[in-house]
């Protein structure tokens, strides 16, 4: 019989630094560069820019929750703490949407890579493998899945690192300059989702709150050093990718116009070694490291995301059972594998990511009303670690949140549509048979 004991207590600082950016660096080998063709290397760094502001201010609002309420429901806990089940509900949604969304894109991306060296098999047949392989190691063991989780994290970040060592020298700023706003001033607002991809799923160290040795001290330090190696690493890969050849060379398959590329620094490097360089090939074999850290991550955070939702019943109870043998979230996870393969067999892999930071954005907003009001009506609630320059952190990233959904939604409506129609029908179900009770 499944019963609940808890989550294990096995997670270090440098444990938590390693799933930080393990859940974002994705980000930086595929998706952003889609931003370039909205926005030119200006509209797109100015989207990044902002970003970067709402991302730090967030990442350092959001470790004082979590401090605060260590608990594996992050921001569905903490808003259902400052604003009640009803808004805690929505929050819950929001964020178990950005989590099950976001890998089945790189798991596409994965099954990519994984077909350009083995023509024969097909992506989806990758992709699905993946999802059965990494799901596994999560149901095994937090310990384990996290220590692999920093190993793939390290030689991704050694990677990232070393392909700005062999493009920096080659940067012209011309080529940054060249075209810069293709699109005009409203390019920068049309790159904002790709923007995000940068940073996309830092949030999820405050899901593995309850697993972490001593929460209250080590969860500042793992948000921290995580967004200071992101940052770092966003403004190294976009001067030197973008400055190799201008930015419509790691746009397009062809440097020119056309069909688009998920493999921006691949591309980008070719400029220097060409494609037959043992760089190169570097670059492509290891580069998959990026992308199953993140895969990897996501998953273990979305687990515990929607195992909190199922503890408090609002998921099927089945889903917040704690396997007493690994003492791990299983059903959830297998639950969660079950949506993100279906939702990787639709093949609309930007629109899921476009979702999935609808997702992202709801949470960020949604948790920044909820410091606030936390901060005012329990000012004696223990704060191990408390955000710097409050209220203007939050407040920041609040505004910027705010402004970005908006613009999406201005920019997506039909994509926008379906995901508030997500939450509403997620909410009238809730309301209709969540039991009294509970």
């Amino acid at each position: 019989m499944t019963q609940n004991k808890g989550l294990k207590k096995t997670l270090t600082p440098f444990m938590l630094w390693g799933l930080g950016v393990g859940y974002v660096i994705s980000g930086m080998y595929f998706g952003w560069n889609l931003g370039l063709e909205k926005g030119g290397t200006g509209g797109m760094a100015i989207a990044t820019l902002v970003i970067m502001v709402m991302y730090v201010t967030f990442t350092f609002s959001y470790a004082e929750l979590a401090c605060a309420i260590p608990k594996a429901g992050g921001v569905f806990d903490y808003a259902n703490r400052a604003m009640g089940k009803n808004i805690g509900f929505i929050a819950g949604i929001a964020q178990v949407v950005e989590f099950i969304l976001a890998p089945p894109a790189i798991a596409f991306a994965i099954g990519a890579y994984f077909n350009a060296f083995f023509p024969q098999v097909p992506i989806l047949v990758s992709a699905i493998a993946i999802y059965f392989v990494f799901t596994a190691l999560n149901v095994y063991g937090v310990k384990a899945a996290a220590s692999f989780e920093v190993i793939v994290t390290i030689f991704a970040v050694g990677e990232l690192l070393l392909f700005s060592g062999l493009s920096l020298p080659k940067f012209e700023v011309a080529n940054l300059t060249r075209n810069a706003f293709p699109n005009g001033w409203g390019g920068a607002f049309a790159a904002i989702p790709f923007a995000i991809w940068f940073f996309l799923g830092i949030e999820g160290i405050a899901n593995v709150a309850e697993e972490t040795k001593n929460p209250q001290r080590d969860i500042s330090k793992g948000f921290g050093w995580a967004i200071l190696t992101l940052a770092i690493l966003c403004v190294l890969i976009f001067i030197a990718a973008t400055g190799i050849a201008g930015w419509e060379a790691i746009v397009y398959k062809n440097g020119i116009s056309g069909e688009t590329s998920d493999s921006p620094l691949p591309l980008a490097l070719a400029k220097i070694t060409g494609s037959s360089h043992l760089m190169y090939h570097l670059l492509i074999t290891v580069g998959l490291f990026g992308l199953v850290a993140s895969f990897h991550g996501l998953i273990l955070a979305a687990g515990r995301s929607t195992y909190e939702m199922g503890r408090v019943h609002n998921l099927p109870a089945l889903l917040g059972k704690i396997s007493p043998r690994f003492h791990t979230p299983a059903d959830a996870l297998i639950g969660n594998m079950v949506i993100g393969i279906l939702a990787l067999l639709s093949g609309k892999t930007a629109e899921i990511i476009i979702v999935s930071v609808f997702g992202a954005l709801t949470l960020y907003i949604i948790s920044m009303v909820s410091i606030i009001i936390l901060r005012k009506r329990e000012p004696e609630l223990p704060r191990p670690f408390k955000v710097a320059f409050y209220p203007a952190f939050p407040l920041i990233s609040l505004v910027i949140a705010t402004i970005s959904i908006i613009a999406m939604f201005l920019f997506n409506p039909l994509l926008g549509g379906i995901y508030f129609s997500i939450l509403a029908i997620a909410f009238l179900l809730y309301k209709i048979f969540k039991p009294a009770n509970t």
